[in-house]
């Protein structure tokens, strides 16, 4: 009876019986592949270094101080004394230009110079020194003529007390005397004031007009021989000799090259990273593993819009006593954020997030266990582990066959 009762139970339940058989066949089955897939990783070792936070970008060689000559007038080359590339001193002659238009013109102005002045002196003296000698004459005169008016008076009253002078006499004798002093007053008069206000600021004018005009064609004829204003090297030299140049033409540029300024175009998103006296190395192709140092100078003010990019400009200055960078080259910039020595570093691809926490795998045994760790500055390549591995632990970084990485994974480091 009980063995056809266990019949009757399997008869009964033979669909939940192949069930339970195939689950319990699948979960034998991925123990043994799970048990056999061993999944070759590559690797690498916590290692201690040097690492270095870095904004990396373009940039551009200008001279820190430079001079550009420009023809002031239309003239003709005479001269050039110096060649592309030379070194000159301060105050070299380094370009004649013709003058003889703007000698002419210089000396027509010191002429009216010199017309001013005399106008200004005779204003000054009252007129010009016939006018001078001729209202002299005409002041003692006047004084003369008003002495003996008085003296005159002065005689007729006594003579009318006495008796032998009317009053008529003494009349007209007072009014002679007020005429002649009237006289003397305008003389004097005159002689204080003899231009009007309009008549001195126009003469004064006259003058500072002439002045100016003077200052001007000597600046033109001083431009026209030109002088290296500082020691340096004359890097463009677009004048030929003989030629005719225009006004406004570029003759030289020179500029002191012992040191350059690098302006670096460093991108929006970086700028924020940016601090006065951060190290800057300098690159440029065409000197092959050369490297100049500087230090950051100037931050960007603004953020403008260059070809398409959104880049803010930050400056350095950098020596350059072997005269290699040369002004206008395209260079590479590295401005160096922060660094740190001898610290934890992993490989960044070793390095996972989960909810912004960072962790990695560790391969211990070869089978991978999870660590969540503390982490400082990053680049390109590296990240600075400062908590939760330690020295010489070996990560997995990805699979060889493209199988995701996780806890308890059974692994084999490949090369």
């Amino acid at each position: 009876m009980a063995i056809r009762g266990d019949h009757s139970f399997f008869a009964r339940n033979r669909w939940l019986v192949w069930a339970a058989g195939i689950v319990i066949a699948v979960v034998l089955l991925a123990s043994f592949m799970s048990r056999g897939d061993v999944v070759p990783v590559r690797a690498a070792n916590v290692q201690r270094s040097t690492i270095r936070s870095v904004v990396s970008t373009n940039g551009k060689i200008e001279p820190q101080q430079s001079f550009e000559a420009h023809t002031p007038i239309g003239t003709t080359v005479n001269r050039l004394l110096i060649r592309e590339g030379d070194h000159v001193k301060k105050g070299q002659l380094l370009v004649e230009l013709d003058d003889a238009q703007a000698r002419s013109d210089s000396a027509k102005a010191l002429a009216q110079v010199r017309a001013s002045q005399a106008d200004v002196s005779a204003l000054e003296a009252g007129g010009i020194r016939e006018e001078v000698l001729t209202n002299e004459a005409a002041l003692v005169k006047a004084q003369a003529d008003q002495d003996t008016a008085r003296r005159t008076v002065e005689a007729l009253q006594r003579l009318q007390q006495q008796g032998a002078a009317s009053r008529g006499e003494v009349k007209l004798a007072q009014d002679q005397l007020a005429a002649a002093q009237a006289n003397l007053n305008l003389l004097q008069e005159k002689q204080r004031q003899r231009y009007s206000a309009p008549e001195v600021s126009k003469v004064k004018a006259q003058q500072s007009e002439s002045e100016a005009a003077l200052n001007a064609a000597q600046n033109v004829l001083a431009k026209l021989n030109v002088r290296a204003p500082f020691d340096g090297i004359v890097y463009s030299l677009p004048a030929r000799q003989g030629a005719y140049v225009n006004p406004g033409d570029l003759v030289l540029q020179e500029a002191d090259l012992s040191k350059v300024l690098v302006r670096a175009f460093v991108d929006e998103p970086d700028v924020g990273r940016l601090a006065p006296g951060l190290p800057i190395e300098i690159t440029w192709d065409a000197v092959p593993g050369r490297i100049w140092h500087g230090s950051v100078t100037t931050i960007p003010a603004v953020v403008k819009l260059r070809g398409t990019r959104n880049v803010g400009e930050t400056t350095c200055l950098v020596d350059n006593r072997d005269f290699k960078l040369l002004p206008n080259v395209n260079v590479g910039v590295t401005i160096i954020t922060a660094e740190h020595q001898n610290v934890l570093t992993v490989p960044r691809e070793a390095l996972h997030l989960d909810d912004s926490r960072p962790y990695v795998y560790q391969i211990v045994n070869d089978e991978l266990q999870r660590h969540d760790v503390q982490t400082s500055i990053s680049n390109l390549t590296q990240v600075e582990i400062t908590g939760g591995l330690a020295d010489g632990s070996l990560l997995a970084l990805a699979s060889t066959n493209t199988k995701p990485l996780r806890p308890g994974l059974a692994v084999k480091v490949v090369h």
